[in-house]
């Protein structure tokens, strides 16, 4: 085993063992697969009691004999030394081995239904049976989902399925959480000491404390947030993960086609994790644009259209970016307003630079439909520069050509004058000047955010609304 890997094993083991074991939850697990089994290994190993439950008879059989279920390097080892140790105990006999334990892992299969959807099928029977022991049993009981799930199961569905089976109360007799697992086949019991992150999203206070503390030896930094965040970020990790799949298989398409080495090539590029592969660009917010970014990327589709070669992922990139401004035409239009204020307009902030802003693309829009636009940019000076930046957006861009042969006319002094002459909003720029400008512009004057100007958005006013949150 790889020496840091085992360093990672060995300190979780070393602080799991200064917690007394009278204060450990024993736990139930709800589903032998890759997911449970590692789990119940690992966290015996841990010096948590662990009961195995699953409806295979041969998986259940593995577990309490120390073998194990699954292909999984060193899961055998750990299971077989939590059952040395009385620590594993397996049954397929759900609701004894919820009535026998402090907290429930729900780990059990969630199958695509024939419609694409998720079929939860299984997570619905397992919290019945879940919420059936409950109603035998004194004491608040936490119940943990782990699978991949749809945003609003683990309220929706596991709560209100444990809840009317047992009578009992949520927040109160039992505390239910999201967490999901990051765990990747062949290596998951490394990942589970080491884990990428750790997300708990709980009902209740008491719940995340009793789920921090079983994780607390593998993680001590772990992120609590809002239980439909918690099951969202599980789809967006593995969507990401497929996308970035795609994409190396994409660029590898094009390469061979160029008789270029796409190892070579992405070899270099993963080098870059300033930008490559870092959280830039990653953060919801308006349209790409500038000089670079839509250019090439349509270079690269038309060099893929010339050779031949079929990249649908990068192809669509500009479909939508397009989608993406037509979507603040529309939150815009919905409001049925005509004076349309703009704070920033070039493609960017600190920057003078026009060229293929999508603000410049969504003014044309709304404009085409009868919108009366108003500008305020501190970046705009209309010196000989910015004249020859009008004149490439109004080649580049035909669409654009009203809005560059106006754009100096429509411009206004400052943020001031802007919000007091227009029907609503649109923040193309967080700077602290245009937070500023929205926090006192007039009451109820509507704001479309483009930028995402505040961390924590503005509670209770209807007026405010973003494009992507």
């Amino acid at each position: 085993m790889n020496l840091v890997k085992q360093d990672f094993e060995a300190a979780a083991v070393a602080r799991a063992s200064a917690v007394s074991q009278n204060s450990k939850p024993s736990i139930s697990v709800i589903g032998l697969g890759y997911v449970g089994a590692v789990s119940c290994a690992c966290l015996a190993n841990l010096g948590f009691r662990m009961t195995g439950v699953d409806v295979s008879l041969e998986k259940v059989r593995s577990v309490k004999e120390g073998r194990s279920p699954i292909v999984e390097d060193r899961l055998g080892d750990l299971l077989s030394e939590g059952v040395r140790l009385g620590r594993i105990d397996a049954t397929q006999n759900l609701v004894a081995a919820v009535l026998a334990t402090d907290v429930t892992f729900l780990s059990v299969g969630t199958p695509t239904a024939p419609d694409g959807s998720c079929d939860l099928t299984y997570v619905r029977q397992a919290s019945r049976a879940i919420g059936q022991a409950l109603a035998m049993k004194e004491g608040f009981h936490v119940v943990v989902l782990r699978c991949s799930v749809p945003p609003g199961t683990t309220l929706d569905c596991v709560a209100v399925e444990v809840a009317a089976a047992s009578g009992k109360k949520m927040g109160v007799d039992f505390g239910v959480a999201f967490n999901p697992e990051f765990l990747r086949e062949g290596v998951a019991v490394a990942d589970f000491y080491a884990p990428p992150k750790t997300v708990v999203g709980a009902s209740d206070a008491r719940t995340e404390q009793i789920v921090a503390q079983i994780y607390g030896a593998v993680d001590q930094k772990i992120q609590f947030c809002s239980i439909p965040a918690a099951e969202m970020v599980k789809y967006v990790d593995n969507v990401w993960h497929a996308t970035k799949v795609a994409f190396g298989n994409e660029i590898g398409r094009l390469c061979k086609s160029l008789d270029i080495d796409s190892h070579e090539v992405m070899n270099i590029f993963v080098t870059d994790t300033k930008l490559n592969l870092s959280p830039y660009y990653l953060k919801p917010g308006f349209a790409f644009g500038g000089s670079c970014l839509p250019k090439e990327v349509r270079a690269v589709a038309h060099l893929a259209d010339a050779l031949n070669v079929d990249l649908p992922l990068i192809q669509s990139l500009g479909v939508t970016n397009q989608r993406h401004i037509a979507e603040a035409a529309r939150l815009i239009e919905q409001l049925g307003v005509k004076r349309v204020g703009f704070l920033g307009v070039t493609f960017k902030p600190a920057t003078d630079d026009l060229r293929e802003s999508p603000t410049l693309e969504l003014m044309a829009m709304l404009e085409a439909k009868g919108a009366t636009l108003s500008v305020y940019d501190p970046n705009l000076r209309f010196n000989d520069n910015l004249k020859g930046q009008i004149a490439y957006v109004r080649h580049a861009c035909p669409s654009q050509a009203n809005v560059m042969d106006n754009i100096e006319q429509i411009c206004v002094a400052d943020a001031a004058a802007l919000t007091a002459g227009c029907d609503v909003v649109v923040v193309s720029h967080a700077t602290d000047e245009f937070r500023a400008a929205i926090v006192s512009r007039r009451p109820g004057l509507p704001v479309i955010d483009l930028a995402r100007l505040f961390k924590q958005l503005p509670e209770s006013d209807e007026s405010y609304q973003g494009i992507a949150w």
